[in-house]
């Protein structure tokens, strides 16, 4: 956001978001202008302070002549929630609409969650580009500088945040504004608290992976689906299907990662994970299941009414998907199941609705998240293109291999005293 006082963040807010991974909690998005809600955006950002909430605010002031700078978009890609407040001047901002394809962006390969304020606009012309952002991109395709492929970037930004469903200023009647703020900090205080399971900072796109496993799940629907993802060790599959629940968590009230389900079955018991996911989704505290078939009919009877997302990490047996889901109708309607799993044959089974094979990555992709581990960029250095290109040969399209072998060159590197 280009429009506000200087950045800030209470010390109690920065403590949760670096714990969690991220350096903020909230990104404000916002234009500064006559139409512009000045005061509703202090209300806010104020309350969110007060309320040990770590959020960024950007000022315009200082950026004046700038170029669009990486501490901004890093400060996008390191808040959990952006929340743009669109107005009817939003569009007309350069600045807000390369903000806003950089919170889509990291909405669709992070899972990181979009809350937009509706602010004297209505949703459909927002998602549609009618009216007056109709005419502020009207204004931005004459001007030679901005090429047709940024332009689309900015319009598709939009129809993807104008989709989604949070809040509708226009539409409220003898509004507060003080009083609506303070419900967007409720609103936010809950999303915080829910579990957003932490992935990688060094991730390079797998689009092509999240939209197709997106379809299988039906994001979006009412319907019960239980999809599986599988692949070798090291291919990727739990940052897939974290990203996938990430994206998908906003749509639950109930959320629940079983993770590495294979070792935990091994050392604790089958009836640890049905433990812990009833403890989870009703928010109790851990019940005495004497045996599986026990965990398996308080499973069926306790979570039948409760939407629920879960992600089981790691299944090793089929067994414990019988443990644990069973059936569609175990879980409440709409519920999503994710199942992750080196063992193909567990997925063929009549419960499993679809499965989804993940693939090694291609050249171009392993270059990057090597670089990325290796070099801290996207490229590699010059004088390191040779060994780059082993390490990638040596990989064969592994992310794990990838990130082993680039964080120890990165870690050679820095012993050995060599920096760029």
């Amino acid at each position: 956001m280009r429009d506000a006082s200087s950045t800030h963040a209470s010390t109690e807010g920065q403590e949760v978001a670096t714990s969690s991974g991220y350096d903020y909690e909230v990104f404000l998005s916002f234009r500064r202008g006559p139409d512009t809600p000045a005061v509703f955006t202090d209300f806010l950002y104020t309350g969110m302070i007060d309320m040990g909430i770590c959020a960024y605010k950007d000022d315009e002031d200082l950026r004046k002549g700038e170029e669009f700078g990486p501490r901004l978009l890093q400060a996008i890609e390191q808040s959990r929630i952006s929340i743009p407040i669109l107005s009817k001047g939003y569009a007309s901002s350069v600045w807000c609409l390369k903000e806003l394809v950089k919170m889509v962006e990291c909405h669709k390969t992070m899972g990181q969650k979009i809350m937009p304020i509706f602010y004297d606009v209505a949703p459909s012309e927002v998602r549609h580009q009618t009216g007056g952002y109709g005419e502020a991109f009207g204004s931005h395709e004459k001007e030679m500088r901005h090429d047709k492929k940024i332009v689309q970037e900015w319009k598709d930004a939009l129809t993807v945040v104008g989709q989604i469903n949070e809040w509708d200023l226009q539409s409220m009647s003898n509004r507060r504004e003080g009083e609506f703020a303070r419900k967007v900090t409720q609103k936010v205080l809950s999303e915080l608290k829910k579990a957003y399971l932490a992935v990688s900072e060094c991730l390079v796109s797998v689009d092509n992976h999240m939209d197709a496993i997106m379809e299988m799940i039906g994001a979006g629907t009412s319907e019960t689906r239980i999809i599986g993802i599988h692949g070798m060790g090291g291919i990727g599959k739990t940052t897939t299907a974290k990203m996938i629940y990430n994206q998908l968590s906003h749509d639950f009230e109930n959320c629940c990662f079983l993770q590495d389900i294979r070792e935990t079955s091994k050392g604790y018991g089958i009836q640890c994970l049905q433990n812990q996911l009833i403890s989870v989704i009703l928010k109790t505290k851990w019940m005495d299941i004497k045996d599986i078939d026990e965990g398996t009919q308080m499973i069926k009877h306790s979570l039948f009414d409760k939407k629920v997302l879960l992600l089981l990490d790691d299944v090793e047996e089929e067994n414990h998907i019988n443990a644990l889901v069973g059936k569609c109708d175990w879980l409440g309607r709409g519920s999503k199941i994710i199942i992750t799993t080196r063992n193909k044959d567990i997925l063929e089974v009549p419960e499993v609705d679809c499965s989804y094979e993940l693939s090694g990555m291609d050249f171009d992709q392993s270059l990057q998240l090597f670089s990325k581990h290796a070099f801290r960029k996207d490229n590699p250095l010059d004088e390191y293109i040779g060994q780059s290109k082993r390490a990638i040969g040596i990989a064969r399209g592994l992310p794990l291999a990838l990130e082993v072998i680039g964080s120890l060159l990165c870690h050679t590197k820095r012993k050995s005293g060599i920096s760029h």
